[in-house]
């Protein structure tokens, strides 16, 4: 890995090449995905059959899109036992986090009359997108669909692109059975995102879609947000690591190294005040670079967003980190718990040398759904808040409107709103 001394420029040349891997780069795609959008909003299942032919390489009827109980069944005769073993443990961990996420309607009464609340109420459908082709993601599919478990939602629809033979893959059936998903069918793509906004003669339409996909698979998720609710539109996978002289160096590489197999593009940072451990990871990481499966994609990721950045500062490091705003942040020194109360903007940070990365991918219960390409600074991670909407309630008497009424008038007024002021004064005729 590349080794630089942290500079200004430095930090501003990493995040424009950071941020060149946003989907809202891609506009040359957009195009292509509007008309697929399109022609599934028009023409439904006929659509949706066409491209799974054409992109998936399988021809089906709208009665095959469905998977069934028989397929699910198929599923679990596939899958290793301690597989389904471990996806229930990681479910436990992962529901007990959630559930301690929960909001509940509130209500605040006042003598005078007044009743003041909110409604907190889950989301009809949500409709839970998930990868196929190269990889295979049943964590993705816990950690999207279990949030929405948590809140109450009435309906779990998930879509997959199916493989050649025209199935799921079973590890990703079994774990949608096992976290509740109510209605599962094969087909990606943007065109699966258009008929879950959309709906279909076969496939429902949903509230909210959720999930990770391909530029195609973000580019439509933006295209019919409005239409319907999105998590968000999600880049390239990122961590960023602080680590100070005191940090295992291997742990270090392996942990970069994490996320640079994920593909091309995605970013693995190292910020170190050591210039000795800078040197170490590096050979480490190279090291590990040629004993890893993925190595190929690995290196490409290195190439083009690999760094190792040695800060003259602790806190021009932590300043760094903020600016970058990755989306895995991991603290390993001496004191990690106090560095974390520095950082203002992190996906999710992960403290100390035995809390690596995969342990919230995988296992620990937090979600692993999390902002990327910056949006820390604004964005969370998935949660059962993306799940529910919220309901204001207002009620007044008589007796506690009145005495306001005439500044309710006059605020309205001043905006010129003649049809809001009379909506109050109508009810205080006789006073006048």
């Amino acid at each position: 890995m590349r080794i630089l001394k942290l500079t200004k420029d430095t930090t501003n040349d990493i995040l424009n090449s950071l941020l060149k891997r946003s989907p809202n780069n891609y506009g040359s795609y957009e195009s292509s995905v509007n008309e697929i959008v399109q022609n599934v909003k028009e023409n439904g299942d006929k659509a949706i059959l066409e491209y799974t032919e054409k992109f998936d390489g399988v021809a089906m009827k709208a009665n095959d899109l469905l998977v069934t109980q028989s397929e699910i069944e198929e599923a679990y005769k596939k899958v290793d036992s301690k597989l389904i073993d471990v996806i229930r443990k990681a479910m436990v961990n992962i529901k007990s986090y959630h559930e301690k996420q929960r909001q509940y309607s509130w209500f605040d009464s006042q003598d005078n009359g007044i009743i003041l609340g909110q409604k907190v109420t889950p989301l009809g459908v949500v409709g839970v997108y998930v990868p196929g082709g190269k990889a295979v993601y049943p964590s993705s599919v816990l950690m999207n669909v279990l949030p929405a478990k948590v809140a109450g939602v009435d309906k779990i629809v998930m879509t997959t692109p199916p493989g050649k033979d025209g199935k799921v893959n079973p590890s990703t059936l079994v774990a949608a059975h096992e976290a509740g998903v109510d209605e599962i069918y094969k087909t990606g793509g943007a065109q699966a995102i258009a008929a879950l906004a959309f709906g279909t003669a076969t496939i429902p339409k949903t509230d909210k879609i959720v999930g990770p996909g391909n530029i195609f698979v973000a580019l439509a998720k933006k295209a019919v947000f409005g239409y319907v609710s999105i998590d968000s539109i999600a880049g390239p996978s990122e961590i960023l690591v602080l680590a100070d002289e005191t940090a295992n160096a291997r742990f270090v590489a392996a942990d970069l190294l994490s996320q640079a197999e994920h593909d091309e593009l995605a970013s693995a940072i190292l910020i170190t005040t050591s210039e000795r451990l800078a040197n170490e990871v590096s050979a480490e990481v190279e090291k590990f670079a040629n004993e890893l499966s993925r190595k190929e994609i690995i290196n490409k990721s290195l190439d083009n967003y690999g760094y190792i950045l040695v800060a003259q500062t602790l806190e021009q490091a932590i300043d760094t980190a903020n600016e970058i705003a990755s989306e895995h942040l991991e603290i390993v020194m001496d004191n990690p718990f106090e560095i974390m109360t520095k950082i203002k903007n992190a996906g999710a940070i992960f403290l100390g040398p035995y809390s690596s990365e995969p342990l919230g991918d995988y296992f620990a219960g937090p979600n692993h759904v999390l902002p990327t390409n910056g949006t820390a600074k604004f964005f969370s991670p998935l949660s059962v808040d993306d799940f529910i909407k919220k309901s204001s309630i207002i009620s007044y008497s008589k007796e506690a409107l009145e005495p306001i009424y005439k500044d309710i008038v006059q605020f309205a007024e001043c905006e010129q709103l003649t049809a809001h002021a009379n909506s109050i004064k109508v009810r205080f005729e006789d006073n006048e």
